[in-house]
């Protein structure tokens, strides 16, 4: 979600929300009597099946009793039996089961200042029914598919190795041109050699042929918006409602009403993505609950993980109605736990954190180092702003002028994305990729990743004032996501006038510019086949008519297809535009004295970060009109020229006087 409020947000709790009555958090309920309830930081919460029989446990500390209530079925109305769980040490309740009970599922029950609460799955079901309301009692050794056991991701030293790809499991393979059986499911990316009606790869065979790294994929856990009992009312969400945080979304599988469904494709897909050298990242929304009073984390401990202010309201820097308290020592135990849980279990390679600064930093520090002590490859960044205020402190928050203070933790450029193509939030303003003057020093701020440049003027930025990332591993670069108009759209609304071939030059400079700079690029899926979204910023409901990508797209704008797999192999071929220290920016990048507006012209020097080509010149010219400059002489090859890019070489040049045409960047290097 962006810096704006968050009206799916909350459209989402209004469509899904059960009524039911909990006692709120009243104005005399301390921050200090909260903080100072007791915390439990096990792995064993909600259900585990051993020798000595069914262990269920839920942390209630507050609960004036608690019990465990099975059922035959998920959809069965009354319980075949009722267990009462006993009190023990840190706030936990705890119950044992002797009798058999595979294939049934369960909800627990909280007496709460002498009120019975609504059932709950609790807020560690790992095996759901439809819809989420029951969890589930299955045996995991069945959800593993075969090679599970070896399945590892893809290695990685640095996050900025990384070339990121967003996507949503509807959006990639819902299109009749997908030519994918399993459309809208986990199971389409496992499917092989599928292709559009023009014979061109699509699924699984598309990304490995233009050559990302890695996925990220928006919210699979469970949310509440999409009815799984009712899939053929092709219902669409993003997914930013989360439910129940630890179960994979019954929608995306074949058969929602088989708790081992949803687990066992999620796997095989995440297998599938790894036997392909493709990593996986989830998009998590840790910040907020689709509910408030009916949200389980309500109906296990009420007032506890939310933020609420003085009067008792619920706090909501998210604009979904809700934030969580991630500063309280159980539910940063639970954001840890959680994704940890998703990391070993589900072998998850990297985690995006949703509105990330409603966070606080050293919840965000937690994360990344129990993360990578699980597997060094794994890596995490996130959003670093909140939807509205927060009770937080705000040096507290994990916003992006705060990374510096984080640990293994990065945060999407907003400086760069604004300054290329014009600010979000006006679909009409232009940026220095389609004609705006006046964006170059911030574009400079994005092609140094934020970080300290003796060359770089951070007083005339337009977003940031100052060098807020300490390293170029801290920040991540894109022009578009999910939200807010893709950057077909965003170019069609801004360059008015103008014919579609120029607007394609504008991505390809936009775009230019993310690959080659400092830091971890990202882009949205179907940018490289010039997808739009119809003009739908808010797309999060939106029917697949609007988010489905047409794959037909990938034959009509080839050469876009070829410039975006060329610019990847570009990036990932030559270590110069993935240093790791702002040391190393500082002394290898060096910035060319211009004068004309939209062009920005610099050097990576010294063989820089080991790199074979001694020198790589970049010249970016977002203006109408062709810039000549001055190169130093030398045995220069082009492999970026007007538009087009090829690594094997376009042309020679020996320096001296040259042009740029316009609306697109100009790439050379030497040798010696």
């Amino acid at each position: 979600m962006n810096k704006k409020f968050s009206d799916f947000c909350l459209l989402a709790i209004l469509a899904g929300a059960i009524l039911t009555v909990i006692p709120t958090m009243d104005a005399k309920t301390s921050e200090d009597a909260l903080a100072n309830l007791p915390s439990y930081n096990g792995t064993d919460l909600e259900y585990v099946h051993d020798e000595s029989g069914n262990h269920f446990s839920l942390w209630s500390p507050e609960a004036d009793s608690v019990k465990v209530l099975i059922y035959r079925n998920f959809n069965a109305t009354e319980p075949v039996k009722e267990i009462v769980m006993q009190a023990e040490k840190d706030g936990v309740w705890r119950a044992c089961d002797l009798t058999r009970l595979d294939g049934c599922f369960y909800t627990f029950r909280v007496k709460y200042r002498g009120k019975w609460l609504d059932e709950t799955p609790g807020v560690w079901a790992k095996a759901l029914g439809p819809n989420g309301h029951r969890a589930a009692i299955i045996d995991f050794s069945k959800t593993n598919p075969e090679g599970w056991d070896g399945d590892k991701g893809p290695e990685v030293n640095n996050i900025t190795d990384v070339v990121i790809y967003e996507m949503h499991h509807r959006d990639f393979s819902m299109h009749a041109t997908s030519g994918i059986v399993n459309k809208g499911k986990f199971l389409a990316l496992t499917e092989q050699d599928t292709h559009s009606p023009e014979g061109l790869a699509t699924g699984i065979n598309h990304l490995k042929e233009l050559g990302i790294t890695h996925v990220h994929i928006l919210p699979s856990y469970d949310y509440n918006s999409v009815d799984e009992l009712n899939l053929p009312s092709n219902q669409y969400n993003w997914g930013y409602d989360p439910y129940n945080y630890n179960t994979p979304e019954g929608s995306y599988s074949t058969n929602p009403a088989d708790p081992y469904s949803r687990i066992r494709e999620m796997k095989e897909m995440v297998l599938a993505l790894h036997q392909a050298g493709i990593g996986v990242i989830m998009d998590v929304v840790y910040n907020h609950t689709a509910g408030k009073d009916d949200s389980n984390f309500s109906r296990t401990a009420p007032g506890y993980y939310y933020r609420h202010r003085p009067d008792g309201s619920y706090s909501d820097a998210s604009g979904c109605g809700n934030e969580t308290a991630s500063e309280r020592k159980q539910m940063q135990n639970f954001i840890v736990n959680s994704v940890k849980y998703w990391a070993t279990e589900y072998h998850i390679d990297g985690f995006r954190f949703d509105l990330m600064a409603i966070h606080d930093t050293e919840t965000m520090t937690r994360v990344a180092r129990e993360l990578k002590e699980i597997n060094p490859s794994i890596f995490v960044y996130g959003e670093g702003w909140t939807a509205g205020d927060s009770p937080l402190p705000v040096e507290n928050r994990a916003l992006k002028e705060n990374v510096a203070k984080m640990t293994g933790i990065a945060v999407f450029s907003d400086d760069i994305r604004d300054a290329i193509k014009g600010h979000y939030s006006n679909a009409a303003d232009c940026g220095f990729a389609t004609g705006k003057p006046g964006n170059e020093e911030t574009v400079k701020i994005g092609i140094v990743a934020s970080t300290a440049h003796p060359q770089v003027d951070y007083s005339k930025g337009n977003n940031s004032k100052f060098a807020y990332a300490s390293a170029p591993t801290q920040i991540i670069n894109y022009v578009s996501c999910h939200d807010d108009l893709t950057l077909t759209d965003k170019l069609a609304k801004s360059m008015v006038g103008a014919d579609k071939q120029k607007r394609m030059r504008a991505a390809k400079l936009a775009q230019t510019i993310v690959f080659t700079s400092q830091g971890t690029p990202f882009m949205f899926a179907g940018e490289e086949v010039f997808r739009d979204k119809k003009g739908v910023h808010n797309s999060y409901k939106s029917p697949d008519s609007i988010n489905a990508i047409d794959w037909t797209l990938k034959s009509i704008n080839a050469e876009q297809f070829n410039y975006y797999k060329q610019l990847i192999s570009l990036r990932r071929s030559h270590p110069a535009f993935r240093m790791t220290t702002a040391e190393d920016i500082a002394k290898n990048i060096i910035f060319d004295k211009v004068d004309a507006p939209n062009l920005i012209s610099y050097s990576i020097c010294n063989n820089a970060n080991g790199d074979e080509w001694k020198e790589i010149k970049l010249i970016f010219n977002g203006s109408d009109e062709a810039r000549e400059l001055k190169i130093k002489k030398g045995e220069w090859t082009i492999i970026a020229q007007d538009g087009k890019i090829d690594l094997g070489g376009i042309a020679t040049t020996k320096g001296g006087k040259i042009s740029v045409e316009p609306c697109s960047a100009l790439i050379l290097y030497k040798q010696k």
